[in-house]
């Protein structure tokens, strides 16, 4: 199952990378998703499996989902009320997390326009820089 969902991953960054939902395209995207090597080695402080579950992969499609309009809600806030103030931050790896789902991760964090990764630590932790409000007192 998560083969399939590898090489849908690959496929929606090939056409989100090109812009073009044309059939050649999109066949040219489907060979290259399955052409490309796959990574059967786990992340280290994963212990466990590389392919992650449905349960987690749909999780993280949904947070996706859900973090379109997220995005453009924070792109209007910051054009209104500038914010001038950040802050770094480490977030904690979900344990078992197999590559694919530390890809999405990273994406979904970086997505919005207030935050982004700046490192990734492979034992356990997202460097996230985030930008803020500055508050008043």
């Amino acid at each position: 199952m998560s083969g399939y969902l590898n090489i849908i991953l690959r496929l929606t960054i090939w056409l989100l990378l090109t812009s073009d939902l044309s059939p050649e395209n999109i066949a040219i995207g489907i060979v290259i998703s399955l052409i490309l090597p796959r990574n059967h080695r786990s992340i280290p402080h994963s212990g466990g499996s590389t392919n992650g579950t449905l349960r987690d992969w749909l999780r993280v499609f949904g947070k996706i989902v859900m973090a379109i309009p997220i995005a453009y809600i924070e792109a209007i806030e910051m054009i209104f009320r500038p914010h001038q103030a950040e802050d770094i931050e480490i977030e904690r790896v979900p344990p078992n997390r197999s590559s694919g789902l530390v890809f999405l991760d990273i994406f979904l964090i970086t997505f919005t326009p207030k935050t982004i990764v700046r490192k990734y630590d492979r034992d356990g932790g997202y460097e996230v820089h985030r930008v803020k409000r500055r508050r008043n007192l």
